[in-house]
């Protein structure tokens, strides 16, 4: 299973009001144009959601449908696949206070389920994994990633 961890800097938000701003998925397409589409389910009885999204890759679409748990209290919130074209994908994100601002941590764990391709595929999927959390970042909270690894995905 591949992992990603992405850390971003928020200058003077603070964590609930980043935690906000990450959690409206319907705005992620706004950010990045690989984001197709992100439906967002109204909320069950326990205040999650499901959503489905529909992501570029490769020439082709990606779709999923997640569950998706809000932790306001902590400012974090995690997601994991239901159905879709990953084996498995899960992960989330957490806020903190830092410096006047917000250090954002993005987490995801992912298998494609294509043993044969994974050395071919899983780097690139990574890649674009970071690529696109550090555009959505920046464009809903101002957000610049501060570790190396996602900064040179980045590009």
């Amino acid at each position: 299973m591949r992992h990603v961890v992405l850390h971003a800097l928020a200058e003077d938000l603070a964590p609930a009001d980043v935690y906000r701003r990450i959690s409206d998925f319907r705005r992620y397409p706004e950010y990045s144009e690989v984001f197709r589409e992100v439906r967002v389910e109204p909320p069950l009885p326990d205040g999650s959601t499901v959503s489905d999204w529909t992501v570029e890759f490769r020439g082709g679409l990606m779709r999923w449908r997640e569950r998706d748990t809000y932790s306001p209290d902590t400012h974090s919130l995690a997601f994991e696949q239901l159905s879709g074209d990953f084996q498995t994908f899960e992960g989330g994100w957490r806020c903190e206070p830092r410096d006047g601002g917000t250090l954002v941590v993005f987490t995801a764990a992912f298998d494609l389920g294509i043993p044969s391709l994974a050395e071919i595929l899983d780097p690139v999927a990574e890649s674009t994994v970071r690529t696109n959390i550090a555009r959505v970042l920046r464009g809903l909270a101002d957000a610049e990633v501060i570790d190396e690894r996602a900064a040179a995905a980045r590009g």
